[in-house]
């Protein structure tokens, strides 16, 4: 029984940065439908080694890397990263679906859409795989095509790592030694980002995070952390947070926060870091009757350290206006801000710290 033509295509990836598998990889689905979607995972992401370019930078590098009448069929749509994969498969559905101009849901139901990822093969993937399908019924094509670099197993990773470890170099020969793996376009933009604002300060968090993960090498088992954050509300209106003064995510935007001590609760190591942070103390029966919500949150991608766990206690303040606030410890400053600003702060906040405040304050809806 031979299958029905495909409507179009849907391909997922990341493309830190495009290189030759993602473009064999959308010809691969240009070829198997009129049309192709391409959903840029991470975007909205502030600036890290692992996310370095913006989901409009990697847009860009795909058009300039198709012909003129491939890239007429192509469209775009930018998705968070899945910490909640229920509501980021119904996002990716909704932005795939208006892309492809599918406004009645009857005609979305009966469209033949099929499905192409090219994330990196881990588990955290394979379910976001199977939660979209699970939504959308979107049949899963063959990537048999899509791998053509062999010799680079996880070819994104790598070519980052390639990247700034060799940031000390001339600009030139880093490039050289990525040339292979990239399309015309990808070089020339890469080139350019090099001589920028972003690349030495990523290039430093690297190094940091390296040296991280390597004290950990001979531990007997991969470590597992344990952190803690407060997300503070006053009236509803305002926010409590603080720009982080140490890497990794120097100058972002994150909640008040940090380790376990291993003789304390969660509890007081959320209402410790609170005021170690941005000197902000109530009674504990204060603290008590100001709880709304808690929630744990632990994706294994959620930070770029390793394996963290964070428990995050929501506290809404009943003051008439927010009280005043002190940065102090490893934060570089602290500051209420309205809520209603949070989207437009999206791209500069630290790890999940966004989707955290969207968990408890809807702010994506």
């Amino acid at each position: 029984m031979i299958a029905p033509a495909l409507d179009a295509a849907v391909l997922i990836g990341r493309f830190q940065p495009l290189h030759h598998g993602h473009v064999a990889g959308l010809r691969h689905a240009l070829a198997e439908a009129p049309r192709c979607v391409v959903v840029i995972a991470s975007s909205y992401q502030a600036r890290t080694p692992r996310n370095p370019f913006t989901w409009e930078e990697r847009a860009q590098l795909i058009r300039h890397s198709l012909s003129p009448e491939e890239a007429a069929r192509v469209s775009f749509v930018p998705a968070r990263e899945p910490f909640h994969l229920p509501r980021w498969a119904r996002q990716v559905r909704q932005g795939v679906l208006n892309a492809l101009g599918l406004q009645d849901e009857k005609e979305a139901l009966h469209a033949n859409i099929g499905l192409v990822s090219l994330m990196e093969d881990l588990p955290s993937h394979e379910r976001m795989h199977i939660e979209l399908r699970a939504q959308t019924g979107w049949q899963l094509l063959p990537t048999s095509v899509a791998p053509s670099l062999p010799s680079l197993p996880t070819p994104g990773r790598m070519l980052r790592e390639h990247l700034f470890a060799n940031a000390e170099a001339l600009p030139d020969a880093t490039l050289a030694g990525m040339a292979h793996a990239l399309p015309d376009a990808t070089q020339q933009f890469v080139r350019t980002w090099m001589d920028g604002p972003h690349y030495a300060v990523l290039a430093e968090e690297w190094r940091m995070l390296r040296d991280y993960h390597a004290a950990w090498a001979d531990a007997p088992y991969p470590p597992v952390f344990v952190t803690v954050d407060a997300l503070v509300t006053c009236g509803g209106h305002h926010v409590l947070l603080i720009r982080r003064g140490q890497a990794p995510g120097k100058g972002l935007l994150a909640l008040p926060g940090g380790f376990l001590d291993v003789h304390e609760s969660l509890w007081h190591a959320t209402l410790r870091e609170l005021a170690e942070e941005t000197g902000l103390e109530r009674s504990e029966h204060a603290w008590r009757a100001a709880v709304r919500g808690m929630a744990v949150f632990d994706h294994p991608e959620r930070s770029q350290r390793g394996r963290t766990l964070t428990h995050c206690h929501w506290f809404d303040l009943p003051d008439a206006s927010p009280p005043p606030v002190e940065a102090a410890d490893d934060a570089m400053d602290a500051a209420w801000v309205p809520i209603r600003h949070l989207r437009a702060l999206e791209d500069q906040f630290h790890d999940d710290h966004f989707h955290i405040l969207d968990h408890f304050l809807n702010l994506s809806a």
